[in-house]
């Protein structure tokens, strides 16, 4: 802020009633204060202008941030397009899948190892256990039904070698679709980085664009203050002026003055001379000053 006490102040009175002695003084204030206040108004619009570069600087870093982030949300967008078309692909193969496992009735009752687990058990019980002959008659059927069975099932998948591709290429697409998922995660991640920084570039461009806009109002008011001091100055100098003018003036007839009178008492000197008075060498020279002799 300005310090007004170190302000000078011109009023009418001042202007009307001072000596010009004391305007002089005053006049001499006037501009050392206005000096000043000008010195100090170029200090602060210097201040202003830099900050205001400093924040035509965070805005532009805050732009930059924002291209990054705009260009990493297309590549997300790409990646998502890819994941979700990759991931239909997936899902319609699987299905695919299911729809032959269903047509090999492969989903329905126990699978190879479950059904050879069974047989190995069975036939440890015939090997390592007394039975009666009904009984083991009995077993024999079972692990016969059993073997059979297995032999079914394993002749149904092995007539089908289109389902383990299928599986295959089906599982490779999901994972393609996982890369792009991960793609998706980590590009999201590094755009909301971008996304972070940019709202903190702008947030700090605001408070410099605040400090900017205070300083300008410092330095209004110093320029302000100083233009004041400059047209009291001129006013002051125009006063001077004046007095100056006044001056001359009452010293031009003071002259005149002076003149007319040398000039009268040069006249009756020369009637006394007409008039046959001897002249001492004072009159005479007197006589010669206004042309008279």
């Amino acid at each position: 802020m300005v310090d007004e006490s170190k302000n000078i102040e011109l009023t009418e009175d001042d202007l009307e009633n001072k000596s010009k002695g004391q305007l002089i003084k005053m006049a001499g204030q006037l501009r050392d204060r206005r000096n000043e206040l000008n010195q100090m108004a170029s200090d602060r619009a210097s201040k202003r202008d830099d900050l205001n570069a400093k924040t035509r600087e965070k805005v532009d870093e805050a732009q930059e941030h924002r291209e990054q982030r705009d260009e990493l949300n297309e590549q997300v967008q790409e990646h998502k397009e890819s994941r979700n078309e990759l991931n239909a692909e997936a899902n319609e193969l699987f299905d695919k899948v299911e729809q032959l496992k269903s047509d090999m009735e492969l989903d329905e009752g126990k699978d190879l190892e479950e059904l050879e687990e069974e047989i190995e058990e069975l036939e440890f019980k015939q090997q390592t256990e007394v039975l009666s002959s009904e009984d083991e008659k009995e077993l024999i059927e079972k692990i016969e039904s059993k073997r059979e069975e297995y032999e079914e099932r394993k002749q149904k998948l092995d007539q089908n070698e289109d389902l383990e591709a299928l599986v295959e290429e089906a599982e490779e697409v999901r994972s393609e679709a996982s890369q792009h998922h991960q793609k998706v995660t980590e590009l999201a991640d590094k755009a909301q980085e971008h996304h972070n920084q940019m709202i903190e570039a702008y947030r700090e461009a605001d408070d410099i664009r605040d400090e900017a806009d205070e300083m300008h109002e410092k330095f209004v008011e110093a320029q302000e203050a100083a233009d004041r001091h400059h047209e009291d100055f001129v006013r002051v100098q125009k006063r001077l002026r004046e007095l100056d003018k006044q001056e001359e003036e009452e010293r031009k007839s003071e002259r005149d003055k002076k003149k007319e009178e040398a000039k009268e008492e040069a006249e009756e000197i020369y009637q006394k001379f007409k008039e046959g008075e001897t002249l001492d060498t004072e009159d005479l020279m007197k006589l010669q000053k206004t042309g008279l002799l």
